[in-house]
């Protein structure tokens, strides 16, 4: 009878413990407002408001620093009552988390309102997001990331794709519903998988014609239908620089927003190193080549822009710390110090 006693306090122990969990009662709050709008509407009157500006998101600078601001519900409503705004605009957010004290944070696109005049209001700028994810602070990146990526999809899907009637989004803006065919629509990411390719002493990066001067990273490329992510790594490593890949391993994953919101997969893999001769794809790629140790860490330690030599070419850099891309060097980087120590 001691047994099955100590038993039962062990599980109503470990269940209380779950329960006031920062994380879980975080999740279950979170969880409850996408799904009672007339919960989530009045957690509107007391959240933080995010501000964007056809997808751009708002940013004051203070200092060398650059902020992204929460405005309060009331601070909203002032502000929007200046353009004549009625109550509908708090219908058109969405909801893009909360802090640990549960205040819901939401995010809204101020389009349709004059832009020089908002920013001059706010005392701020609406910037490019692409931009903004690598000069606002690491805590920022995410949270900027999953809002654009919501209101896009917001903005693309307005009407049901059987029916073509209007589709109309929940409060917290997790769904959108079409009344006609009772069919629901939820945000979707496109799998993107991103490889670290190596052959055991070198990594291999590559560039595609839109990068900045000198950028090189990771190869990378969308998942098809009925793939693996697996074999879509074994793909696109043969189809990006004809090589074929020998083992594989996974590493991390990040929400990234550009250009429609992609779950981008990072992996490590090995080539056969008895086959490592580059054929590139010219189709997709500007350049790929094999970079050792050394110029990786001496890349590493520069600012992550372009920079130009004497002769007129570029010195090679790599995504700042805030992409994937850079984590997976990193730790290349770190698989081959370790081995020579």
């Amino acid at each position: 009878m001691a047994v099955i006693y100590q038993a039962v306090y062990r599980r109503a122990s470990s269940l209380l413990c779950r329960l006031h969990s920062t994380y879980v009662r975080k999740m279950r709050y979170l969880n409850e407002l996408k799904e009672d709008d007339s919960f989530c509407r009045q957690a509107q009157t007391s959240g933080a408001f995010y501000l964007f500006h056809n997808l751009s998101p708002f940013l004051q600078k203070v200092g060398r620093k650059y902020l992204v601001p929460q405005l309060s519900a009331t601070e909203m409503k002032r502000i929007l009552e200046k353009f004549k705004e009625t109550e509908q605009w708090i219908e058109k957010s969405v909801l893009i988390g909360c802090s640990d004290e549960h205040i819901p944070h939401f995010a809204l696109d101020l389009g349709t309102l004059e832009k020089s005049v908002i920013e001059s209001e706010l005392k701020g700028s609406f910037t490019d997001l692409r931009k903004a994810l690598f000069v606002v602070d690491e805590k920022d990146s995410p949270l900027l990331a999953s809002a654009q990526g919501l209101l896009r999809w917001h903005d693309s899907h307005q009407y049901c794709s059987k029916t073509g009637q209007p589709t109309q989004k929940n409060v917290a803006g997790s769904k959108r519903v079409c009344h006609a065919s009772g069919i629901t629509y939820y945000p979707q990411m496109s799998p993107v998988v991103i490889t670290m390719v190596s052959d055991g002493s070198r990594c291999l990066l590559a560039r595609q014609p839109s990068f900045p001067p000198g950028m090189y990273t990771a190869l990378s490329g969308f998942c098809d239908i009925g793939e693996t992510v697996e074999e879509t790594v074994r793909r696109e490593v043969a189809e990006e620089v004809g090589l074929e890949v020998e083992s594989f391993r996974y590493s991390a994953s990040q929400h990234w927003p550009l250009p429609s919101s992609c779950l981008m997969i990072a992996c490590h893999v090995l080539v056969r190193a008895q086959q490592t001769e580059i054929s590139m794809n010219s189709l997709e790629l500007e350049a790929a080549r094999w970079f050792g140790l050394e110029e990786i860490m001496e890349a590493l330690k520069r600012d992550p822009r372009p920079s130009k030599q004497e002769d007129g070419s570029f010195l090679p850099w790599f995504p700042p710390k805030q992409a994937v891309a850079h984590h997976l060097i990193q730790e290349w980087v770190k698989q081959q110090t370790s081995r020579t120590a």
